[in-house]
Parts: structure tokens; sequence; C-alpha cells
């Protein structure tokens, strides 16, 4: 750095070398100096996309684990459901069916089990504990699954990173 501070006259006159050659060298320093600040910057940038991946990996394992308990719990429940009939009260809570008549757009509210309940819900039952015809209700059943459709292909493309850049780990 205290190189290419130097006056090129001055440099040039201690080092018994022209200009053009002192400017040479105080450009290929400055280069270097560039070079050194980039690749800083980079790894910096590294450490935090590193750091972001574990952040990642955590959170999708929790997801993961909350997601395995509860479905079997929902199976249950909604062969229960099924077996008793239409005019039966549906595997909804109040809660959820609550958020589904205020929210305009309820698939975007409730979490990834909420909606494959609304989903997984007969029709008619669900039309019935909503006051709604049945076209709207599978119209909302069709935005949850599609919801679900979306959430599911997120997770898979983490995953593809998450072992595309494992893989990259591995490379010298």
């Amino acid at each position: 750095k205290v190189l290419i501070d130097v006056p090129r006259s001055d440099l040039a006159e201690e080092l018994e070398q022209s200009q053009t050659k002192i400017q040479v060298l105080q450009d290929t320093l400055q280069q270097v100096l560039d070079r050194r600040e980039e690749e800083r910057q980079s790894r910096q940038l590294l450490e935090l996309y590193l750091e972001a991946l574990k952040n990642e990996d955590s959170i999708l394992s929790k997801v993961a684990e909350s997601e395995t308990v509860p479905r079997k719990e929902m199976d249950v429940v909604d062969t229960g459901t099924s077996s008793t009939g239409i005019l039966a009260k549906t595997a909804l809570s109040d809660q959820i069916l609550s958020a589904l008549k205020e929210k305009p757009a309820p698939e975007l509210c409730l979490d990834s089990q909420d909606l494959e309940l609304v989903f997984k819900e007969d029709t008619e039952a669900l039309a019935l504990a909503l006051s709604w015809d049945k076209q709207k209700a599978e119209a909302l059943q069709q935005a949850c699954d599609q919801e679900l459709s979306k959430r599911l292909q997120q997770v898979q493309t983490l995953h593809s990173l998450r072992s595309t850049s494992k893989g990259k780990k591995t490379l010298p």
C-alpha cells in the first residue's frame, strides 16, 4: 500500500527505474490489493452462506420432525370422520374454520398440517361447516392443495441446494 501511495517520480528515482516501469509496478500492486480484498469479501460471503445453510438444516429438521408426528394422528382423525358420514362434525378445529371464513386467502395463513387437513376433509362436510356452497369449498381445497405443492417444491429445492453445496464442500 505504501509503494502505491509514493509519488512515481520519487519511487523511480529511488529504484533507478523509469516512471513507466514504476507505473506498471504500482498498477500490479494495486491489482494484488484489489484481488486480496475481493477474496476477503468472498470468504465472508461464503461464511455467511454456510451459516445460513446450517440454520436452514436445523429449521428443516425441526419441520420434518413436527410434520411426521401429527400425520399419524391426522390419519386416525380423517378415517374417523369419513366413516361417520357427511353430517358429522369436521376434523378441523374452530381456529382453522374461523381462519377459513375470515381470511381472503386462508391457504397462505395456515401451516402445512392444517392445509393438509383442509384438503383431505370431505368437501360436503367442509361446505356445511363453513356454510358455503360445494363449489366454493372445492375451490378452497384446490387452493390448499396448490399451496401444499408449492411448499413441498420449495423444501425439495432447499434440499437439492443443500446437497449440492455439501458436495462442493468435499472438493479440494
